[in-house]
């Protein structure tokens, strides 16, 4: 490598959901392709560099993830590239810009960046190119300790901002492994001062600080992951405490209309227990959410079935009687004997489906004989007039 200081991403300028100025906009842009066209450079030496010395094997997997991260960094700054057209965008194309700059990435990147924003992305990158040159004792600067450590304190400045970002519960964790390294880094500075070889104690401090920062970000990107999983699980629980209030109901209207009526319990939600909020915990929650949604979807798919045959039997009734009247055989006494006691069996409560099914057919068979035979007269009576004598 031939830079003088440690290659870093530029500051992005605005905050999520901000419009940055066009001025802003155009100097980030101009360093963010200064960077992108550097790194990928870089990253191609260290590569080289490993494969050189024997050592492709065991940086193969850093290097994957600095060019898959890197790739995903470069095709966002195209996208930005194109908007801002050089410099003719208005505030709402400013707006596209920064959203690019602090949304999520993903595709080429894998888990390693998706979630991340640019910024993130970058840092990221930075850190593992750190590590990558502290592993082959590339260190940028050729070797110089002064610059080495000057890239160290802006290295561990960054780790600070993302100490701030850590949970209360690992805060201070996070807090004493920064002042180990920031202790390391001044006790190499005064030995670099007092004209020691600190070659030895600064390539482990560079690599135990890109590994620190790394895992930062992993961290803080793994717990926005968690926190959309544990909102997917609230919002699929209370989705299924509905359900399960709406599934008691239909059970109950079941089994008082029809018998017999299918028995399936009634999945309790709450047996469940609360959402966790880790991760490790959220993926088999949600599967056991995944498995009460398909039993309560399953048992209201019975329960349902079941009234809307006895739903089916009492309109297919009203069928066959509005054919009967349109054929004026309504009133006829078998036909108006076998109406009534379909209906008087319908109505009960609950209501014998198998008897149901068999007085309906029962119906259905006096009208296609009464319709089929010899004509009847609709109302049975006492002979008159002529027939009399």
């Amino acid at each position: 490598m031939t830079t003088d200081a440690p290659l870093t991403a530029p500051v992005a300028p605005g905050s999520l959901g901000s419009t940055p100025e066009p001025a802003e906009l155009g100097a980030y842009l101009t360093a963010l392709e200064a960077w992108v066209r550097l790194r990928r450079s870089e990253l191609d030496d260290l590569d080289a560099a490993a494969l050189a010395a024997g050592r492709g094997d065991e940086v193969a997997t850093d290097v994957a993830l600095a060019l898959s991260l890197w790739k995903n960094v470069s095709d966002r700054y195209r996208e930005m590239w194109t908007l801002w057209d050089g410099g003719r965008v208005l505030p709402t194309d400013r707006e596209r810009i920064g959203s690019l700059v602090w949304g999520r990435l993903g595709g080429a990147g894998g888990p390693a960046s998706q979630g991340m924003s640019v910024p993130e992305a970058c840092r990221l990158n930075d850190a593992i190119a750190g590590q990558l040159h502290a592993r082959l004792e590339l260190g940028a600067g050729a070797g110089e300790a002064a610059v080495r450590v000057k890239g160290l304190r802006a290295q561990l400045e960054r780790i600070r901002d993302q100490v701030a970002l850590e949970p209360a519960l690992l805060r201070d964790d996070a807090v004493d492994r920064l002042a180990s390294l920031m202790v390391r880094l001044n006790d190499v500075a005064e030995r670099a001062g007092r004209g020691a070889d600190v070659g030895g104690l600064l390539n482990p401090l560079e690599q135990d600080a890109a590994l620190y920062e790394r895992d930062l970000i992993v961290g803080n990107q793994k717990r926005r992951e968690a926190r959309g999983l544990v909102e997917q699980a609230r919002t699929r629980r209370a989705a299924l405490v509905a359900r399960e209030a709406e599934l008691a109901t239909l059970a109950a209207t079941c089994v008082a209309t029809v018998d017999p009526a299918p028995r399936f319990a009634v999945p309790d939600v709450d047996a469940l227990g609360p959402v966790p909020n880790t991760a490790e915990a959220l993926t088999p929650y949600l599967d056991r959410l995944d498995r009460v949604d398909q039993a309560i979807a399953y048992a209201h798919e019975r329960y349902a079935a079941a009234l809307a045959e006895h739903t089916d039997l009492a309109a297919l009734l009203d069928a066959h009687v509005a054919r009967a009247r349109a054929g004026a055989l309504a009133d006829h006494a078998d036909l108006a004997a076998s109406e009534r006691q379909a209906r008087d069996v319908l109505a009960r409560r609950p209501a014998p489906m198998a008897v149901c099914r068999q007085l309906v057919s029962t119906y259905r068979s006096w009208l296609t004989a009464l319709t089929s035979g010899p004509a009847a007269p609709p109302v049975a009576g006492p002979p008159t007039g002529k027939d009399a004598t």
